[in-house]
């Protein structure tokens, strides 16, 4: 069968592809237009996308012969599920494999914005470091604070875990209990309200939904404390924006670290200029390893998908 590929992805997922069907990548290193998706899709049996793709009803539709669609993602809010399930195409995403990725990426920003690490870096490039001085960038201490975790999931539960050696409380916001914060961590499952008003971190692990859109606004940013640091390592829109813009400039926090935005690749011109946020390209799983592992799990989806079997990581089992 023919796969049409959005972009290139590591080479042993295209191998897995290769032994059985015939693919066709991208190939140009940018995101595809929604005009380029349709033109690649032609002919196609499978489609592996990213994110950052527009799969909506316009896209599927546009393939009498669509089969299967894998997200190369954990994500799959790009997709429209609903028009996949009701013409029978299979949908896959990649959880798991970036788990451990993604939650270091989180720490990774919570140290930077605490400890002010890029903000120094360039003033020491600069040529201002004219010697240790009692108040030079002075931050946040991490040990023996409270981190707050809105959704505790697989990669809220990854990054919660990796909080032992400094002694934290654990706060944690979800739908459901956790009982290895519970067990592990004598984590406590709290309301959002509260674990806003109480954490010194609060880093954000949950789906974009309805329910999640805008879920930290500005009356959400007024609750934290002054010196608190707000990580999203999730998807952009659940964070305003525009509201947390006015928090960081206002000073109702301490800063902010991200790796998504609300209107990605696009960022806020305002947010760009602040020193008191440190911002990622969409990098949380970009390592060697999981970048890999989710190129072959991929794979191994799209190939189940199209032999009529369930995949591996099927997302809309109503299809069955």
């Amino acid at each position: 069968m023919k796969i049409f590929i959005t972009r290139k992805i590591p080479e042993p997922g295209l191998e897995i592809l290769r032994k059985e069907h015939e693919i066709e990548v991208f190939s140009y290193d940018r995101v595809p237009t929604k005009e380029e998706i349709i033109k690649g899709l032609k002919g196609k049996d499978g489609l592996i996308c990213l994110l950052s793709d527009p799969i909506d009803k316009e896209v599927i539709d546009s393939e009498p012969n669509l089969k299967m669609i894998a997200s190369y993602a954990v994500g799959y809010d790009n997709i429209d599920i609903g028009t996949a399930t009701k013409r029978g195409i299979l949908v896959s995403n990649t959880p798991g494999v970036l788990t451990d990725a993604t939650a270091e990426m989180a720490w990774a920003l919570l140290f930077t914005v605490a400890r002010r690490i890029v903000e120094a870096d360039k003033f020491t490039r600069a040529g201002n470091f004219k010697g240790w001085g009692p108040m030079l960038m002075l931050g946040q201490d991490v040990t023996n604070k409270t981190l707050g975790i809105i959704g505790a999931g697989r990669i809220g539960t990854a990054f919660a875990l990796k909080s032992k050696g400094f002694d934290m409380k654990i706060l944690y916001a979800s739908g459901h209990s956790n009982k290895i914060l519970d067990q592990k961590l004598n984590a406590k499952k709290v309301d959002l309200s509260k674990l806003l008003k109480e954490s010194d971190f609060v880093s954000v692990h949950v789906p974009l939904t309805e329910k999640t859109y805008h879920l930290i606004g500005e009356k959400e940013l007024q609750m934290m404390k002054k010196t608190a640091i707000l990580i999203n390592t999730s998807r952009g829109p659940i964070v305003d924006e525009k509201a947390l813009v006015k928090a960081l400039k206002n000073k109702w926090i301490f800063g902010a670290g991200l790796d998504v935005y609300e209107h990605e690749p696009e960022i806020d011109k305002e947010l760009i200029k602040l020193d008191n946020v440190v911002l990622q390209p969409h990098s949380a799983s970009a390592t060697i390893n999981s970048r890999t592992k989710m190129a072959i799990l991929a794979a191994e989806n799209m190939i189940a998908g199209l032999k009529g079997e369930i995949p591996p990581n099927c997302v809309n089992m109503e299809v069955f």
